[in-house]
């Protein structure tokens, strides 16, 4: 089924990393125009664009997002290249791989957390809906549209990395109130969310490889599988799609294989070898 999605412009934080490099290519395949951003690997999108072939069609910020007007820049250079940007993926983001309870986390490390996931993110949309309010909306009625990266620890929570649940617990309210505040600068705008559980990205293949762990990840899941980041991208092209999704809005898609906040699977059931097989 066609998308739609040719010729719209869009915008990915965290183009860098091993989701937002799988959103990159996949809104590629559907003939988007691209804005990518990184905070400190712009070479690599650099090269990434020249590997890929989309020449005049990507244009690369590097901006770190907790500054409030980090992407201005970006989204008036990729204005300015293709007209208007339609699109905006919010999904740059940090997991701190060592497990630290709250009563000994570092005052320090709660608030990076929060100010690269969550602020960052607010950040994001507040600088996409601020052009989107200053050029207006398209003439040909295609709704601009917001989908958020979020992680099934915000649902869930998850024991040792607080600040980062409560960071995606925070996507929510974003997602539940922005819906509403879009609509006033583009009647036809959408806001959504992805919620990803356990991908294999280089963020979290360190911890995937402990003994056991894909063990306990997948005990609570009825498909004993781990995500790649080519799924996770493939529920933000549907969600950000003008022909899929156009009367979906504050919806979260959860791409977890049916994680539940439960063990469904006894140790003695989780073949890991069968797991890992699953990513190959």
């Amino acid at each position: 089924m066609r998308t739609q999605l040719a010729g719209l412009t869009v915008l990915i934080t965290g183009a860098s990393g091993g989701i937002g490099e799988a959103l990159a290519l996949a809104f590629a395949d559907e003939g988007a125009n691209l804005l990518l951003h990184a905070k400190s690997r712009s070479e690599h999108l650099e090269d990434l664009v020249g590997l890929q072939g989309w020449g005049e069609r990507a244009v690369v910020g590097a901006a770190d997002l907790r500054e409030p007007d980090a992407l201005d820049d970006l989204l008036e250079r990729g204005r300015e290249r293709f007209g208007r940007v339609d699109v905006a993926i919010a999904n740059a983001g940090i997991w701190p791989e060592t497990d630290v309870p709250l009563h000994n986390l570092d005052p320090e490390r709660i608030r990076e957390v929060l100010e690269v996931n969550l602020l960052g993110a607010i950040y994001t949309c507040r600088s996409f809906v601020a052009q989107l309010a200053k050029h207006g909306p398209r003439a040909d009625g295609v709704g601009a549209s917001v989908c958020l990266i979020g992680s099934t620890a915000g649902r869930f929570g998850e024991a040792n990395h607080l600040p980062y649940a409560v960071s995606k617990a925070g996507l929510y309210g974003l997602m539940r109130s922005l819906k509403n505040e879009i609509v006033h600068v583009d009647a036809w705008a959408r806001v959504n969310l992805v919620e990803p559980g356990w991908t294999v990205t280089p963020m979290a293949e360190k911890a995937l490889e402990q003994p056991g762990a894909i063990d306990q990840v997948c005990a609570t899941m009825p498909l004993r599988q781990l995500a790649r980041p080519e799924d996770v991208a493939q529920a933000a092209l549907f969600l950000s799609s003008p022909a899929l999704a156009r009367h979906l809005s504050g919806e979260s898609l959860t791409v977890a294989g049916g994680m539940e906040g439960r063990r469904l699977w006894t140790d003695e059931q989780i073949d890991d070898e069968l797991v890992r097989q699953r990513l190959e």
